[in-house]
């Protein structure tokens, strides 16, 4: 029997009474890489932030390894798009991810000398073990960026939910991402990815989520990821994409 990592039915989100979701219904099988591609305003980051609870949704159900989200919260490791993140807070890049291991924790202990390992460890596996003591505001973009993955990891969780992690970032933190995404992966991991770049969505995921407040279709890249299917996602604004999306 087919495991689904993620399942939403029926979700409809709104703001100020302009639907910005509307009739979402998907399901997502265990250890497969997805990005979710629309234009802008398409609902992409309300979908990630709706399935997560931080923004209310006017109906919708989501289920995580058939349970409710609520039930499987500590299964959700999530990365932020990082201009929604205050840079600024006097922490560095040790304690930012060391964060990631609370959920393990308890409201009550505080993190020992193995949540301080694991959290080294998984810095280690983003390259930026060398960053460790190095306040958060002295990062790069990049460097922060590789910061909110490596606590993402931390957390060991099944389920990745990233809004947008390859915007602003260098070719070599990307290339480390996209390392990383395929790590999870061959660990039976999934992870959904919130993606602008349509010129490397066949080479990065194997699953496509096409949106434009509707959901146009989701399935496998090379059954999804079609002329046809941009057009009705994108409309008249696909002439302005790379031509090499499809190539």
């Amino acid at each position: 029997m087919l495991e689904y990592s993620l399942e939403i039915k029926d979700m409809n989100v709104a703001y100020q009474k302009k639907p910005v979701l509307r009739n979402i219904s998907f399901k997502v099988p265990k250890g497969k890489l997805i990005g979710i591609v629309g234009p802008n305003g398409a609902g992409k980051s309300t979908l990630i932030k709706a399935a997560l609870g931080l923004i209310p949704s006017l109906s919708g159900e989501v289920y995580i390894h058939g349970q409710t989200y609520k039930a499987q919260r500590k299964q959700v490791g999530y990365v932020p798009q990082r201009e929604s993140v205050d840079w600024d807070f006097p922490t560095n890049a040790l304690d930012v991810v060391t964060m990631g291991r609370y959920g393990h924790l308890g409201w009550f202990k505080r993190p020992g000398k193995k949540e301080k390992e694991i959290a080294m460890h998984c810095l280690e596996q983003v390259g930026m073990d060398a960053f460790a003591n190095r306040q958060i505001s002295q990062l790069s973009g990049g460097q922060q960026q590789r910061v909110f993955l490596a606590r993402a990891l931390a957390q060991d969780a099944s389920l990745y939910l990233m809004d947008e992690p390859f915007v602003g970032v260098d070719a070599a933190t990307e290339k480390a991402i996209i390392t990383l995404l395929d790590n999870l992966k061959s660990k039976g991991k999934t992870v959904l990815v919130v993606h602008h770049d349509l010129a490397t969505v066949k080479e990065y995921f194997d699953w496509v989520m096409m949106l434009n407040v509707e959901l146009m279709d989701v399935g496998p890249t090379e059954e999804i990821f079609t002329h046809e299917n941009l057009q009705r996602t994108y409309g008249g604004r696909l002439s302005l994409l790379d031509k090499k999306t499809l190539h």
